[in-house]
């Protein structure tokens, strides 16, 4: 009766349960792999029970499963292509009212980011600036981007909320370009929100990877990867200012990962619809100043 064989193990695939008896042989015990129709099991003879629950123990402490990964945070707003698309073709719809960057044009005299203008005390450039092109390739450009990225800012932090922090990045990047940067300069462009929208995305990256278990360099790779970016495209063309596509992924980089710590509060529809209101009413606002 003492020698009656106990189950230790089943599983419906073979691979672990012949680890666990390779563990228990290689402990001198006697295990056997039976299979049945539901699966396989691991049996020892019932003396060995006690010596092999331990064996196997051990062999678990020293040998964890590796942690799976967490799944994917929801998409706050399936329609994100879609809702990139219509900010694209608003951007482009903006441009056919002001046209290209000349002498006299009102809109470029009232709106670009001319830095000592801002650092005068005139910051509703830094929004009014985000809206103005210089020509058709610069507009075209910064909107093929831009849908990239706003789609993927959209998703993870849902459309309001998304376009808010958006707009805030590249207002705050064209802030400090203007506070920071020496010397005389004039900045217009999306581009300073699209790589805002860019700091965004490595931003809430840096904040997953660390919430799921990613220490040391591994969990800085969302932030190399928006670095390489900016190197690769944010350098390009007699006109790009990197100085501002800096400043722009570095404060979406810090709004990103502070509005990934607010956890569901910003999937709330309410929060979203403020978070749109404040985008159109920041855009708006700064224009009625701009015009007045």
């Amino acid at each position: 009766m003492d020698d009656a064989p106990v189950e230790l193990r089943r599983a419906p695939r073979r691979a672990p349960v012949d680890e666990a008896a390779l563990v228990l042989e290689a402990s001198g015990l006697h295990p056997q792999v039976l299979s049945g129709p539901e699966g396989f099991a691991l049996w020892v003879p019932a003396l060995e029970a006690n010596a092999a629950r331990a064996a196997l123990a051990a062999f678990e402490r020293e040998n964890p499963p590796p942690a799976r990964p967490a799944p994917p945070p929801p998409a706050l707003d399936p329609a994100a292509i879609p809702h990139a698309l219509g900010v694209v073709a608003a951007l482009l719809a903006f441009f056919l009212v002001t046209g290209a960057r000349r002498a006299g044009v009102v809109w470029f005299e009232r709106g670009a980011a001319d830095a000592a203008r801002v650092r005068a005390g005139e910051l509703w450039r830094t929004v009014t600036a985000l809206t103005l092109h210089a020509d058709l390739p610069h507009v075209v450009g910064n909107a093929a981007a831009g849908a990239l990225f706003l789609a993927g800012v959209f998703r993870v932090f849902g459309f309001g909320v998304g376009a808010a922090l958006v707009l805030l990045s590249g207002a705050a990047g064209n802030l400090a370009n203007a506070v920071l940067r020496p010397g005389p300069h004039e900045v217009v462009g999306a581009s300073t929100a699209v790589f805002g929208a860019l700091g965004l995305l490595a931003g809430r990256g840096l904040v997953l990877g660390r919430g799921s278990g990613l220490r040391g360099r591994r969990a800085f790779v969302p932030v190399a990867a928006a670095l390489a970016l900016l190197a690769m495209i944010g350098t390009e063309g007699e006109r790009a200012d990197v100085w501002a596509h800096g400043f722009g992924l570095a404060a979406g980089l810090g709004l990103g990962a502070l509005a990934s710590g607010l956890g569901a509060t910003i999937g709330s529809p309410r929060t979203q619809r403020l978070g749109g209101a404040a985008a159109l009413a920041g855009i708006a606002g700064a224009w009625a100043l701009a015009l007045r």
